[in-house]
C-alpha cells in the first residue's frame, strides 16, 4: 500500500508540471460538417493557481445534411427577334449604336421580366450579317448600306450574347439558309452577296435573290457561314426558319429556275424525279449542318421551325398548304432522323380553326417525334386571327404543357407581339409564366458533368448571409437556390453573376430552417446540391 501511495503522488506531480508549462488545448477534431469560427471570444478557465487560455468549439450555426430538394420547373419560353425590314430589331436601319444597343436591351429586360427563358436573334436574313464577318457584308438592315459597318464599330452579335447570358437568358442565332438578298434589302451592290456568287444565285420575279439549294458550292458557303458563327461565339443555339426553296409566291407561281442544277443532275446519271432532288438537296444540307454544329461545340444546339403542316391530310381533316411539294423541305424526315435538337412547327392557327387545328398538329408532331428531340410549337403571338389574342395563346400554351408534359416549351412570333396588345404579358406574367424556368434538359448530348458547388452561410442577425463557388464555374450556367421555411422549400433561378444572397431569417412568420444551392450547364444539366441547416 505505501508504495502503491508513493507512485501515485509521483505521478500526480508530474501531471501537475505539465499542466503548469502551457495551457490545455482540446485538440479533440470537430464533426465533419462543423465549421469553427476564429472570431469567437477566447474562455478563461481557472484551475488552481494556473490560468488556462482555451478556444472555444462553438455550437455550429449551420450542418451540412441530405435533403429531398423539389424539381424546379421547365419549360422552353422564347421569341423570336427578325431583323428583315427591320420587323423588330433594329426597329429603323438608321439607328445610332447607343439607340440600337437601347433597344437591344429593352428587349432583353422585357423578356426576362415576364420570365423568358430564349431569344432567338435573326443575325443573318438574306446572306448579310448582323456580326463581324470576313464571309459575308454586314446587313443593309443595320446600318442602310450592304456592307458598312455600324459607326462607332461594335459587334452587335457579341452585345447581345453577353446582355442576354447576364439575363440568364439564352441567345440563339437564327439564320435563313438560302435567301441571297431581300426585296426590302436595299439595292443590290457590289458587296452583295448576290452579287459576289451570282453564279449560284437566281433571281425571283417578286425582286428577291436565291441560292440555288442543288448547288455544292451553296451547301459549303453556308455550312462555312454557321461554322465560322459556331466557333467565333458563346452562342446557344442556332436556328433554322421555314424558307427552304421558297414559297411560290415568290416567283409568282413560276417553277423555281434551277434549270442548270437540274439538268447537270441529269448528266450525271441521277435518277430522282425532280421533287425528290430537290428534297434530297435539302435533307443532305440539314443533315449536315446538325453534324458540323456539333462537331465544332457539342453543346450548341440546333433548331429548325418549319411550315407547321407537312402535307395536308397529316393527320386526317388537316387542309392547306404543303411544306413537302412547295418548299420541298422534308421536315418530318428531319425529326424522324433526329437531325434537330429542337423542333418548333409554325402552329400559326388558332385551337378551333377548321382545317388548321392546333392541337390535332401539335398531336400528330408528337407521334412523329421518334427520336424524341424537343418539340416546342411556334405560336402566332403577333397576329393570329381571333377576338382575344392572349386569351387564346395562353389557352395554347396549357394545351401544349398537356401534351409535350415535361418537356413543354413555345417559341412566339415575334417579340412584339408581346407588346402589341396590352394584355399580352400581363395575362402570361400572371398566368402560365408566373414562375421562372429551366429550359428542359437536352439528355442526348454528351456534357460535362457539373461539380457541386459549395455553399458558406453566415449568421448577421436577422439574416443570414450565402455565398457559393464551383470549381468548374467555366461550365456553369446559371445556379438554383433553394430556401426551406417551416419545412416548405422555395426556388430560386439565379443568374451566373449572382454568387451570394442575403437570406431572411424570418419570412411571414416563418422560421428559415436550410439553405441549398445547385450549379446548372447550358443545357439544363443540375449538378449535385449542397444543403445546410440552418440552427
Amino acid at each position: 500500500m505505501k508504495v502503491n501511495k508513493l507512485k501515485l503522488i509521483f505521478l500526480l506531480g508530474i501531471f501537475a508540471s505539465c499542466s503548469s508549462s502551457k495551457p490545455v488545448v482540446d485538440n479533440a477534431k470537430p464533426a465533419k460538417n462543423q465549421n469553427i469560427s476564429k472570431s469567437k471570444p477566447v474562455k478563461t478557465v481557472e484551475k488552481g493557481p494556473v490560468v488556462i487560455n482555451k478556444p472555444d468549439i462553438p455550437t455550429p450555426t449551420d450542418e451540412i445534411f441530405k435533403v429531398n430538394l423539389p424539381e424546379v420547373k421547365r419549360e422552353f419560353r422564347g421569341a423570336w427577334i427578325a431583323s428583315v425590314a427591320n420587323i423588330n430589331w433594329p426597329s429603323r436601319n438608321n439607328l445610332t449604336v447607343d439607340q440600337q444597343k437601347a433597344e437591344a436591351i429593352s428587349m432583353l429586360d422585357m423578356l426576362k421580366d415576364n420570365n423568358f427563358n430564349a431569344a432567338i436573334l435573326q443575325i443573318r436574313p438574306s446572306a448579310d450579317a448582323l456580326y463581324t464577318s470576313n464571309i459575308e457584308p454586314w446587313s443593309y438592315f443595320l446600318t442602310g448600306q450592304t456592307g458598312t459597318a455600324p459607326y462607332p464599330n461594335y459587334d452587335p452579335l457579341q452585345f447581345w450574347i453577353e446582355e442576354a447570358h447576364k439575363r440568364g437568358l439564352e441567345l440563339h442565332v437564327w439564320l435563313n439558309p438560302y435567301r441571297a438578298h431581300h426585296s426590302n434589302g436595299g439595292a443590290v451592290n457590289s458587296q452583295s452577296m448576290a452579287n459576289k456568287l451570282s453564279d449560284i444565285v437566281v433571281k425571283l420575279k417578286n425582286g428577291m435573290y436565291w441560292f440555288d439549294p442543288a448547288n455544292p458550292k451553296t451547301q459549303g458557303h453556308v455550312s462555312n457561314v454557321v461554322k465560322d458563327i459556331v466557333k467565333r461565339y458563346d452562342i446557344d443555339a442556332v436556328h433554322f426558319d421555314d424558307y427552304f426553296y421558297p414559297y411560290a409566291t415568290y416567283n409568282r407561281g413560276a417553277d423555281f429556275p434551277d434549270n442548270a442544277s437540274w439538268n447537270e443532275y441529269q448528266r450525271s446519271g441521277g435518277a430522282l424525279s425532280r421533287a425528290d432532288w430537290r428534297r434530297d438537296n435539302v435533307n443532305k444540307f440539314v443533315e449536315r449542318i446538325y453534324k458540323e454544329i456539333h462537331a465544332e461545340k457539342e453543346y450548341v444546339r440546333f433548331g429548325i421551325s418549319p411550315f407547321g403542316i407537312w402535307k395536308p391530310g397529316y393527320p386526317e381533316g388537316i387542309v392547306g398548304s404543303s411544306q413537302y411539294d412547295e418548299l420541298y423541305a422534308d421536315a418530318k424526315l428531319w425529326l424522324n432522323k433526329g437531325w434537330v435538337d429542337y423542333f418548333s412547327p409554325q402552329l400559326y392557327w388558332p385551337v378551333d380553326a377548321k382545317g388548321q387545328g392546333f392541337e390535332a398538329l401539335l398531336n400528330w408532331w408528337k407521334s412523329e417525334n421518334t427520336m424524341n428531340r424537343h418539340l416546342w410549337p411556334g405560336l402566332n403571338t403577333v397576329e393570329i386571327r381571333v377576338s382575344d389574342r392572349p386569351a387564346e395563346i395562353k389557352n395554347q400554351i396549357e394545351i401544349s404543357r398537356q401534351i409535350l408534359k415535361n418537356d413543354a416549351g413555345e417559341i412566339h412570333w415575334s417579340i412584339a407581339g408581346l407588346t402589341k396588345n396590352a394584355n399580352m404579358l400581363p395575362t402570361l406574367k400572371n398566368g402560365p409564366y408566373s414562375e421562372k424556368a429551366l429550359v428542359p434538359k437536352t439528355p442526348w448530348i454528351k456534357a460535362v458533368p457539373l461539380q457541386g458547388p459549395t455553399l458558406f452561410t453566415v449568421d448577421n442577425g436577422s439574416f443570414v448571409r450565402s455565398s457559393w463557388s464551383a470549381k468548374n464555374i467555366g461550365n456553369v450556367f446559371q445556379w438554383i437556390l433553394f430556401t426551406q421555411y417551416n419545412g416548405v422549400w422555395e426556388t430560386e433561378i439565379l443568374t451566373l453573376d449572382k454568387l451570394s444572397k442575403d437570406i431572411l431569417k424570418s419570412k411571414d412568420g416563418r422560421k428559415l430552417n436550410a439553405v441549398a444551392i445547385k450549379a446548372v450547364d447550358r443545357l439544363g444539366n443540375e449538378s449535385d446540391y449542397m444543403a445546410k441547416k440552418i440552427k
